[in-house]
């Protein structure tokens, strides 16, 4: 009876000890509060950059500049330009990110990796590498002798007269005119589109569209019924980041649709053009109706997602 006491109490005596060794480890663990003060500069800075900046050209600025540069001819035909551009090259990106990016996300085909890493180029690239390449494209590259331009121009024909009956007056062609700046911002802002539409799918479980088809859905109703209303969250943000890529295009449009006052000037090009003539209160003027419009539109987006929790939030 004696040796079983013993046992106990030297087994009691075994677990506080091993309690003590393992409240004294946990007593060792680190703070938090470096880590989480670490994170917190490092947002701050960047924050504080960004505050400095916008800070910085509405110091330098005014309302009465503001007002006299929209007062201006030129800004307001710039305005106008940019208002379309943007808007038809959001509506253009979209119709090719939400297929591609389903596409991407959904089936394996050969090249896909090759085809995925290509979508990046226009992201990777230097702007006037892109601007170049367009107007080498559009105007020096031939087919059957007949340049990339005026086969646009003959389509674009061939399909307004088959509808209309009557022949547009398209002689303008596209290089160094409005549809160049589109294009210009197209072929840059569709790829930030697809990115996020990629994204988007990938985050949403096919198995909706997998119980559609088997209800007697093919692959097409899938898409159009469960897949593209499902995504609606990741087509906003996309629309937002192509109109505001769109908004800030300056290298592309500066090479393919040129700067001309009155004719292919947008918001962009507006800063450069009043910069090259040493008005420097008028770019900044431009510049803060740039940073007020992709501010309304990116609160907009999140004002209309709001109710919800967040534009990724896909369940």
């Amino acid at each position: 009876m004696s040796e079983d006491v013993k046992s106990s109490e030297s087994s009691v005596e075994i677990d506080n000890s091993q309690e003590k060794s393992l409240s004294g480890k946990l007593r060792k663990v680190p703070s938090d509060t470096p880590f989480l003060f670490g994170l917190s500069l490092i947002f701050g800075l960047y924050l504080l950059l960004i505050l400095g900046m916008l800070v910085a050209d509405a110091n330098y600025t005014s309302f009465a500049d503001i007002k006299e540069t929209l007062a201006s001819p030129d800004i307001q035909h710039s305005l106008k330009i940019t208002m379309l551009s943007c808007l038809v090259a959001t509506i253009l990106s979209i119709i090719v990110a939400v297929p591609t990016g389903y596409l991407l996300s959904r089936f394996r085909f050969p090249g896909k990796t090759a085809c995925d890493a290509l979508l990046d180029i226009p992201i990777i690239l230097p702007p006037l590498v892109i601007g170049l390449s367009l107007l080498i494209l559009f105007h020096k590259f031939h087919i059957f002798g007949t340049s990339i331009e005026e086969w646009c121009v003959a389509i674009f024909t061939g399909i307004y007269s088959f509808f209309t009956g009557k022949l547009p007056d398209f002689s303008v062609g596209i290089t160094y005119k409005v549809p160049a700046i589109i294009l210009a911002q197209f072929s840059v802002s569709c790829a930030f589109a697809v990115r996020t539409m990629r994204n988007t799918f990938d985050q949403m479980s096919p198995r909706q569209e997998q119980v559609a088809m088997t209800l007697g859905c093919n692959r097409s109703q899938a898409f159009w019924l469960i897949a593209v209303p499902g995504a609606w969250r990741g087509i906003l943000t996309a629309m937002a980041l192509a109109w505001a890529r769109a908004l800030g295009e300056f290298g592309p449009i500066l090479i393919f649709a040129g700067t001309t006052r009155g004719k292919t000037e947008v918001l962009s090009t507006s800063v450069f053009l009043e910069i090259s003539i040493g008005n420097l209160e008028g770019a900044v003027a431009v510049s803060m109706i740039m940073v007020a419009i992709a501010l309304s539109v990116l609160f907009l987006v999140r004002l209309i997602d709001g109710r919800k929790g967040g534009l990724y939030d896909y369940n």
